[in-house]
């Protein structure tokens, strides 16, 4: 009885042996399989959706160059309006330029997307800021202090463009 349960320990050991090596080496192929398509399936989509993300970038950048104060103002005229006026004129260009790019934040990073609402926001806040000033009286007046604002400092839309630019060079 010893003998057969020992000659049939002999037997199935090897086999055991064998099934579990098998397994392992089949869940190994079967991972890496896995892997390869994975792999495959990204790179084949990030050639699909580059295209569409570059112009993502891009319109962002436009974006970002069109609510410069100093661009803003230039394109902006003042006419006959009052300084509040003409302040709603300026905060209503960048809100309009805003909504019209709001879906590119779909083809772009989380962290990418805040800091362009960063520098939206930061823009509105800059004109504000100029147009509560005793200094301006008129429109024109808030024209020219907008852009005396910023001959010193470097527009918050610049910074942003830089950020977009490394973020793009990380797509290749």
């Amino acid at each position: 009885m010893q003998d057969s349960i020992f000659s049939l320990f002999q037997t199935l050991l090897p086999t055991f042996i064998v099934a579990v090596i098998a397994y392992y080496f089949l869940s190994s192929f079967m991972k890496n399989e896995e892997r390869r398509r994975r792999f495959i399936t990204v790179r084949e989509s990030q050639a699909k959706t580059l295209p569409t993300r570059m112009a993502a970038y891009e319109r962002l950048v436009l974006f970002l160059e069109r609510i410069k104060p100093a661009s803003l103002v230039v394109r902006t005229k003042s006419g006959n309006m009052t300084k509040a006026d003409y302040e709603q004129t300026l905060i209503a260009a960048i809100e309009q330029e805003f909504e019209h790019n709001i879906a590119q934040q779909v083809y772009v990073s989380e962290e990418c997307w805040n800091i362009i609402r960063a520098v939206k926001n930061t823009t509105i806040q800059k004109i504000r800021q100029v147009s509560m000033s005793e200094k301006v009286s008129t429109a024109d007046g808030l024209r020219e202090a907008i852009l005396n604002d910023l001959m010193d400092k470097r527009a918050p839309s610049a910074t942003a463009i830089s950020f977009l630019k490394a973020e793009v060079n990380d797509l290749f």
